[in-house]
């Protein structure tokens, strides 16, 4: 099954992604579970896309992407798993 690139309503997975970070109330999460959440029996043809999305998110700062607990480079398309958080706030 192969879906159009224009299939998704746009902003649905940035908000998603917010709404997720609110839900976990400071837990990561994995992006796949963002795609699982709103397409539960077609999530695998959404990574790309939620991928996507997370990477602008992160260059904009809007989010934290890390790999093994250390954040990524925003430059770079990440190697493997990958947790998105909430941006920790300092002072």
């Amino acid at each position: 099954m192969s879906f159009p690139r224009n299939y998704i309503e746009p902003n649905i997975l940035r908000l998603a992604i917010f709404e997720m970070i609110r839900m976990r109330k400071g837990s990561s999460f994995c992006p796949s579970e963002v795609v699982r959440w709103l397409y539960p029996n077609a999530w695998q043809h959404f990574m790309v896309d939620v991928q996507s999305e997370m990477m602008e998110m992160y260059r904009s700062g809007l989010i934290l992407v890390s790999q093994k607990g250390d954040p990524i480079d925003p430059n770079q398309s990440p190697k493997g798993p990958v947790r998105i958080s909430k941006v920790v706030e300092t002072l």
